[in-house]
């Protein structure tokens, strides 16, 4: 499983980072940065969905 994150569509609401401060983290703007690369540790794959499932402006994906 992979994350796609868009930067360009995210508004700094981080959604993402409040339900999983394992994948996400927030720079100096208030913008989401993804802290992983490649793919989603298993154990991590059901926060990554719910941050997609939560991004308001759907800046983030999972693709299996």
């Amino acid at each position: 499983m992979k994350i796609n994150y868009d930067r360009a569509k995210c508004c700094g609401h981080n959604r993402c980072y409040s339900l999983a401060p394992e994948i996400w983290d927030v720079d100096d703007e208030g913008y989401a940065i993804l802290r992983l690369e490649g793919d989603i540790p298993a154990e991590l794959e059901e926060k990554a969905q719910l941050t997609a499932d939560n991004c308001p402006e759907f800046a983030i994906t999972v693709e299996a």
